[in-house]
């Protein structure tokens, strides 16, 4: 299969449907469902409006635990697969291909029933716009709580009897959402002040701070590295102040409480979703792409802040999955692996955790090894139990595992330091480090034979954007030339196979296989062009390779032609041509990936300084004017775009440029001032620039280090 799959393309199924012939994972997933399921597209609308039918649109993607439970339960279920296919049209989609659909439904799903998420459920007119909408429904009726079934007969009774009442029902809902979503600034408008703006954020996220385990706010608790990386910078501008010193705390101890925790495979390397308690032990075990790229920049931003090897050791770690289990030959990145699977033991039903998990006797009987000169003979099984918290009757509490599934096993989690370990024991700290990582390695031979979770091999522009930003910025610290070879690479898939030269624009997604082109394509989003754009400024900053610095300005240009709103500012999501796509948002939230405006305020910024075009500056400022309201009433909710007002008010070196003065180089045909830069005596010279002002050739790097971290202004030459 295309997708990577569990079945062989050649198993005989009783049902078939359209889903069949797609590439998404996530549909494939539903192909054989006993449901008549249309992808998102015009056959699907015209089959709807020639037979008068509501449409049922179905959103989620194919790592979602809960839409897994909602097939089996509802979709999988001959009775309610023709209640669906008799009397509605039925849509699946996959919101990772596309991502403006969804958040128009979800806006709709969260004004409505006061929360929302996935599976999402939305039933619409045959015009679209929709009147009822959820997320999941058990199959059947719970106390009070209708099942899938009743709700479906409810519908079907209501379009019938009183089909003008929903229609005029959903269309004020609609009318409200357009008012309520409008971001816009006026003209003439200035962005809010930085420093006031930081300020109430960092109060904000105090406020939600959890002090024991860090992160925010209590179970469940999410990575939240737009909080971290804000927190990073708001130190950098605060750092004689206790504000400042208290948000560099929370941010590390966040970070190393993360890495400590069971949402960290220890055996296995990367970072799941999130943890479902507020000590980051057990975790929901899928692993997303994003998350690992935002969390690889986090750690090595933590590494160059504190020079604390355990940050450099996670960020490495990170990548290292990246690299073996997430990456394809043509250099792309796959999105994410499950949380479900089928347990080593046997049985046909996936469950949540099965690849990652451990029995007491497992560990037992995998490190029976006596450990020399460790207190009462210790095993290695021992020793790595005490160390990880391992028990005999699992480590997994009842109430963190309401279904069950992780009765009896353990969630490796750091439960003591290297330091307490070894006393314990009786042995050296040297020694306890070299016995865990013989233990860990011998658990992931183990870990490769066990049925592996689901892999879906999508990959997304936006996605392949942020983890080519962390390859770059990790190899560039760590002066790695094996992970900037392997950004370089992920420069050439992007390229290659998601940029349409022809069209002038970036394609959304490709899929593993020989054939990379997607049939019929779809073209970019916002966050494509805003993620790849950073990825390429990051890359040209860690190899100094000018085509990547060119083509970010080629694509920036596309981005403003666009998806640029003329009248108020800021960026649309998605194309506002696109009839089918009822509203015209503008993303205000940096949530689980950060909001593409807020990219795309830094981007500008960055772009304006390396090719010295001001109206680059000027949109920058028109963007963050469009969110001032936002930014000023609750900037906790745009931790990244607040990072992009900093450093606009602070002037923050943070550009980097490598030119040999010839004047017709990329840079130098942008800024002819860079040909007036000259080496001195033949040797590697820095000039450090801020305000259109530069500092005296500087040829020692600890004067360089000195004048970087020096806060008062740059020397200016003669």
């Amino acid at each position: 299969m295309a997708s990577g799959g569990d079945q062989a393309t050649s198993t005989r199924h009783k049902h078939t449907n359209r889903l069949a012939q797609e590439r998404s994972p996530y549909l494939l997933q539903h192909a054989h469902n006993p449901v008549d399921w249309y992808p998102w597209g015009q056959e699907a609308f015209e089959k709807a409006k020639r037979e008068d039918k509501p449409i049922f649109l179905s959103v989620g993607y194919s790592t979602c635990h809960w839409c897994h439970v909602m097939e089996r339960e509802s979709f999988e279920d001959e009775e309610i697969g023709n209640i669906l296919s008799n009397n509605f049209v039925c849509i699946k989609l996959d919101r990772e291909e596309r991502p403006d659909v969804d958040k128009v439904y979800m806006t709709f799903v969260q004004a409505t029933s006061g929360g929302g998420g996935w599976p999402m459920s939305v039933w619409l007119t045959p015009d679209l716009r929709p009147f009822i909408g959820g997320t999941y429904f058990p199959p059947r009726d719970q106390g009070r709580r209708p099942g899938f079934k009743t709700v479906l007969m409810r519908i079907i009774e209501q379009w019938q009897s009183n089909r003008a009442a929903l229609e005029s029902s959903g269309e004020r809902i609609m009318e409200a959402l357009k008012k309520g979503t409008t971001l816009s600034a006026n003209p003439g408008e200035s962005p809010p002040l930085a420093p006031d703006v930081a300020n109430r954020c960092f109060q904000q996220l105090a406020h939600s701070y959890e002090e024991e385990y860090g992160g925010f706010r209590d179970a469940p608790k999410f990575p939240s590295p737009v909080n971290l990386m804000f927190l990073i910078s708001y130190w950098s501008v605060n750092r004689s102040t206790s504000e400042g010193v208290e948000a560099l705390q929370m941010a590390m101890h966040t970070l190393r409480m993360m890495a400590l925790g069971g949402i960290h495979d220890h055996v296995a390397q990367g970072f799941h979703r999130y943890s479902t308690d507020s000590s980051w032990h057990v975790p929901h075990f899928e692993k997303m792409l994003y998350d690992q790229a935002q969390l690889a920049v986090a750690y090595i931003t933590a590494f160059q802040v504190s020079g604390e090897q355990f940050y450099a050791d996670v960020a490495k770690d990170i990548l290292l999955y990246v690299s073996r289990d997430l990456s394809d030959k043509s250099g792309g990145f796959y999105s994410a692996e499950d949380a479900d699977s089928i347990p080593a033991s046997g049985g046909k039903e996936k469950r949540e955790g099965a690849f990652c998990v451990w029995t007491a006797s497992e560990v037992r009987e995998l490190l029976p090894d006596v450990v020399e000169g460790a207190v009462g003979a210790a095993t290695l099984a021992d020793i790595f139990m005490h160390h990880y918290g391992v028990k005999e009757q699992g480590n997994v509490a009842p109430e963190q595992d309401p279904h069950g599934e992780l009765q009896g096993k353990n969630v490796l989690i750091v439960r003591y330091s290297v330091e307490l370990t070894a006393a314990h024991f009786g042995i050296t700290v040297e020694k306890v480090n070299e016995l865990m990582t013989s233990a860990r390695a011998r658990m992931a031979e183990v870990r490769k034979v066990r049925p592996r979770p689901h892999l879906d091999t999508k990959m997304l522009a936006s996605w392949n954007g942020l983890m080519l930003s962390a390859f770059a910025r990790v190899g560039a610290v760590l002066g790695d030339e094996a992970l900037l070879e392997r950004a370089v690479q992920a420069g050439g898939f992007l390229k290659e196979h998601l940029w349409d030269p022809d069209q002038q624009k970036i394609l959304r997604s490709c899929y593993r296989g020989d054939q990379m082109e997607v049939s019929p394509p779809i073209c970019g989003f916002l966050d494509d062009y805003a993620f790849i754009i950073c990825g390429l400024l990051d890359l040209y900053e860690a190899t100094f390779q000018a085509e990547w610095l060119q083509w970010a300005e080629e694509l920036q240009t596309r981005q403003d032609l666009l998806f640029w709103d003329e009248q108020g500012g800021g960026y649309f999501c998605s194309d506002p041509s696109d009839g089918t796509v009822l509203l015209r948002l503008k993303e205000d939230q940096d949530g689980a990936e950060p909001s593409a405006n807020s990219v795309s305020a830094s981007n500008l910024l960055r772009l304006s300084h390396y090719t010295g075009r001001q109206e680059w500056l000027q949109k920058s400022q028109q963007l963050l004017a469009a969110f001032s309201d936002r930014l000023t009433r609750i900037p906790i909710a745009l931790p990244e775009m607040v990072r992009a007002l900093m450093a606009q008010h602070y002037t923050l070196q943070q550009v980097l440029m490598h030119t040999d003065g010839n004047p017709g180089s990329f840079l130098c045909q942008r800024l002819p001032v860079l040909t007036s830069m000259t080496q001195l005596d033949g040797t590697a010279t820095a000039y450090v620039c801020q305000d259109f002002s530069c500092s005296l050739p500087i040829t020692e790097p600890q004067e360089l280090r000195r004048l970087l971290l020096d806060r008062t202004a740059v020397p200016e030459a003669d």
